[in-house]
């Protein structure tokens, strides 16, 4: 219980230094909807899916190459050096190679009266591949408020930036340029932040160790890529695959506009999940030679499940209040209806991230690669078939089914190599049932007042939290039982 204690610490901070930036940016949301159109935000979303496409291979999977060269080989320095050297070198070669073609780019991406946007976006890259490695030292060093204090800074940044473009500068003419301008000037501070690391970070080449990193690390690298597909096609593929006048009178930049609009909900549950994978990434690999792990792992990964279903619930039933909040304009509220299953495919994916500890363990991180892959493909597959029939609906649901397979592929492959003995039973009972109470509160219960409504369905909403905690009561009662000791 004291490591499970431990990690629900680090993944609090963790928590906080994610959320309270992911919810400053979310908090953006509806100033960008009541200056900026379905369809101009509908290209804001295709700029940013194709940067956390090349982002990617910015980092190459160094980042968990670094943590598991830095626990396994003891000298963190070395290794250090090592990753951010590699990280480095992409970063320049990748950029040089875009900045020397950045105008036709520019208008195969169509934004070809601002080219200056694709240079902005390289640099945007370039500054938070440069910090991937000293960020990822500080998770494993445990220093998790630096960590926090950092990207919180940098949003607040990027918070005020944003009301001075848009309320007090603000030109037709540049539009969403203004948004992609206050990213680059608030990332520019990561590298104030972290002066001192890279002035006194000297390249290194050990060719055994560095060779071995990258032959640990491109599979990763494959599986991000692959990964990154899955989640952002969609919102590619609508472009291309949505059939001309599939909602009357709109375009595909509209239905882009509005699913990223329904992923803006979505980003609840992403919060969870990205706090615990900073959190879970370090512990993993530092707790991998104790005996008893498996069981940890399995204990990890149940209350992973708990807690997320806990948010899918809790957003699912409230998103026609915070459509008020959030979406300044009616025309984003059709999409709402795509939240839940976008809820639970991020879910999946948390999932997803626990079961593939065995490979990156067993330092056998092509089957990363190849489950990806075959995640990837059912995202081919199903945007495809679904898109030209349901329209952004069809991507949501694929996304779902997307990382419920690559989730149900890596457990059954890792039982084979590192058997865990996850409550796979339980587990899938959760899921299921917070997934189908969501539909049954929100299709059930519709009352005579919209406040009524919210009311009841919170009410029962708390309901089931009760029933939850008196499931798990014995497990809560040794954690809290033994927090209380422990403090004595």
């Amino acid at each position: 219980m004291s490591k499970l204690k431990s990690l629900a610490g680090d993944t609090l901070l963790y928590g906080l230094g994610n959320m309270v930036p992911r919810l400053l940016n979310f908090l953006l949301f509806p100033l960008h909807t009541k200056f900026f159109d379905t369809e101009s935000y509908g290209v804001l979303t295709y700029l940013m899916s194709a940067v956390a496409l090349l982002m990617v291979i910015y980092s190459f999977g160094m980042e968990t190459a670094y943590f598991r060269f830095a626990t396994k080989t003891g000298n963190e320095n070395q290794t250090f050096r090592q990753a951010q050297t590699v990280v480095v070198l992409i970063s320049v070669l990748l950029s040089v190679g875009i900045l020397m073609a950045y105008q036709p780019i520019a208008l195969y991406m169509g934004v070809g009266k601002n080219p200056e946007w694709i240079v902005w976006l390289v640099l945007i890259m370039f500054i938070d591949s440069v910090v991937i490695i000293p960020f990822a030292r500080l998770r494993l060093q445990k220093k998790s408020i630096q960590f926090s204090i950092y990207k919180i800074s940098n949003v607040v940044i990027l918070t005020g930036l944003n009301f001075y473009f848009l309320y007090f500068n603000f030109d037709p003419a540049t539009g969403i340029g203004y948004i992609i301008l206050a990213n680059l000037i608030a990332n520019a501070f990561y590298l104030l932040f972290f002066a001192k690391t890279l002035l006194l970070w000297r390249p290194a080449w050990d060719k055994a160790i560095s060779l071995n990193m990258l032959h640990y690390a491109y599979p990763i690298m494959l599986t991000g890529l692959a990964g990154m597909t899955n989640e952002f096609f969609s919102r590619l593929a609508l472009k291309e695959w949505l059939p001309d006048n599939f909602y009357p009178g709109k375009t595909s930049e509209h239905a882009e506009g509005v699913l990223g609009g329904a992923y803006k909900f979505a980003v609840f549950m992403n919060l969870a999940v990205q706090a615990f994978r900073m959190a879970a990434e370090p512990f993993f690999f530092q707790q991998a030679g104790d005996k008893n792990s498996p069981t940890l792992f399995a204990s990890v990964n149940h209350y992973f499940i708990i807690v997320c279903c806990i948010v899918l619930v809790g957003i699912g039933i409230n998103t026609d209040v915070l459509k008020y909040i959030f979406l300044r304009r009616e025309t984003y509220w059709e999409g709402l209806v795509i939240v839940p299953p976008l809820l639970m495919a991020y879910l999946l994916l948390g999932v997803y991230y626990n079961f593939s500890v065995w490979f990156k363990l067993k330092d056998k991180t092509y089957a990363g690669t190849v489950t990806t892959l075959i995640g990837l493909f059912v995202t081919l597959l199903g945007n495809y078939f679904l898109i030209p029939i349901m329209g952004y609906e069809g991507s949501a649901w694929t996304s779902l089914l997307c990382y419920a397979t690559m989730a149900i592929v890596c457990y059954f492959w890792g039982k084979h190599h590192f058997p865990v003995p996850y409550r796979i039973v339980q587990d899938t009972a959760y899921l299921l049932s917070s997934f189908a109470l969501v539909y049954a509160i929100t299709t059930w219960v519709q009352l005579e007042t919209f406040w009524v409504t919210t009311l009841v369905r919170n009410i029962l909403f708390l309901a089931s939290l009760a029933f939850v905690i008196y499931l798990e009561r014995k497990q809560l009662k040794q954690f809290f039982f033994k927090a209380t000791t422990a403090k004595n």
